[in-house]
């Protein structure tokens, strides 16, 4: 931590900064006072909470093209502002080094998920600052820009430049940024590859044009519980409370999609990266002998126990039950089918919960992040979480390959 209890700040000032990498600062989106820190085992910080004022007060950092810049100031203007938590980094799904040189940088202006928001809509009135974002980015690698839209006529976003345009079809996880980069410019051992988010990447193209960090979030609320379905211009750690108002205790509040989010109380913060909160209903509802094929249909099957999938277009209010426990890992394929990517996802899986370093490496932890199992966590009989033994494995690689 940088500052203390108490203290005032400006929207863009410092709050911490990374133990291991000190030139990468997270600043604060809102200007007010910083009312409570926090902290979980070893000080680790888990939230900063700023009462925030009724108007923002920026901090300067003042305009500049990007183009035109020297690409040293372009990385320097990004860190000092804070800008570089939106950098994430493959392999390993983590903060990008700024000593790194990435080979390629990937930006997904799209999304597949259940419920997600629509990235052109939330785009449609900043793509002056999306396109000098984009043109930031191309100061930050010797390679290529890479920017993925969805394959339909009339996009907004087929006229960007200085990248180069991927149109992509497809259900989900088409629009995974693993699977984009996958298919395009796949990942080797010590190689870098850089991702940013499309919204982020506006956020970065506003530095440039204003010289403030205005830390920007549009929050759809969507899900079958959700009463006030809507978007919400806000700013990023919003208090999910101000967007859903109070709801029931038999409601599931996710921040994120209902693939890869987390659980959130009401009166907690939205994390720093998602465009949606999905409110489900509570699985806490159990059926008697509900292990029994063909018994009840009113739930989507994708082994095809249930007669549910004679019915392919039929709408589900579908909730967090996982209609079965924890067993054993049974080769059937269904992981192989919503992993579009060239590797063995069941393989891999057991390899990190090994700990088979060697082995993880050869069935391709770099090229992964724990998003591209969600499916896996949704259709395997197993019922186990692939997402966070990815995870896990990943944070193996990071402290013995590094």
């Amino acid at each position: 931590m940088v500052l203390k209890e108490g203290a005032k700040v400006q929207a863009g000032d410092e709050l911490f900064f990374s133990k291991y990498t000190g030139e990468v600062k997270f600043t604060s989106p809102v200007s007010g006072t910083l009312r409570e820190i926090k902290r979980g085992e070893k000080r680790r910080i888990m939230e900063v909470i700023i009462d925030a004022d009724p108007q923002d007060t920026y901090r300067e950092f003042g305009a500049m093209d990007p183009l035109t810049a020297d690409s040293v100031d372009v990385k320097n203007r990004i860190l000092e502002s804070g800008c570089w938590a939106f950098v994430n980094q493959r392999p390993y799904d983590i903060v990008a080094d700024p000593k790194d040189s990435p080979k390629a940088i990937f930006v997904s202006a799209m999304n597949t998920a259940p419920l997600s928001a629509d990235i052109e809509f939330i785009l449609q009135d900043r793509l002056e600052a999306f396109q000098v974002g984009l043109n930031a980015l191309t100061k930050l690698t010797r390679g290529k820009v890479h920017l993925s839209v969805a394959k339909k006529g009339g996009s907004s976003l087929n006229g960007m430049k200085n990248v180069e345009l991927h149109e992509v079809s497809g259900p989900h996880p088409a629009a995974n940024v693993g699977v984009q980069i996958h298919h395009v410019d796949p990942i080797n051992m010590g190689e870098r590859v850089w991702t940013v988010g499309p919204e982020d990447v506006a956020n970065i193209g506003e530095l440039f044009l204003t010289g403030k960090f205005n830390a920007v979030r549009t929050i759809a609320v969507a899900g079958s519980s959700a009463e006030n379905r809507k978007y919400f211009r806000t700013k990023i750690g919003a208090n999910v409370s101000d967007l859903i108002g109070t709801v029931s205790d038999n409601v599931r509040i996710i921040s994120g999609d209902v693939l890869t989010g987390k659980k959130l109380s009401n009166g907690q913060y939205v994390g720093f990266f998602p465009n949606v909160v999905t409110l489900i209903p509570e699985g806490n509802k159990y059926r008697m002998l509900g292990w029994l094929p063909f018994t009840y249909n009113d739930i989507p099957s994708k082994s095809r126990t249930n007669l549910s999938w004679m019915f392919p277009n039929k709408r589900y209010d579908v909730d967090t039950n996982l209609h079965g426990e924890v067993r054993a890992l049974v080769v059937t394929g269904e992981m192989e089918a919503v992993v579009p990517m060239d590797l063995f996802p069941m393989q891999l899986i057991k390899a990190c919960m090994a700990g088979d370093i060697e082995k993880m490496e050869s069935l391709g932890i770099y090229e992964v992040a724990p998003e591209d199992f969600a499916l896996v966590d949704y259709v395997n009989t197993s019922k186990i979480e692939a997402q966070e033994i990815i995870r896990l494995g990943l944070d193996l690689m990071i402290t013995e390959v590094g």
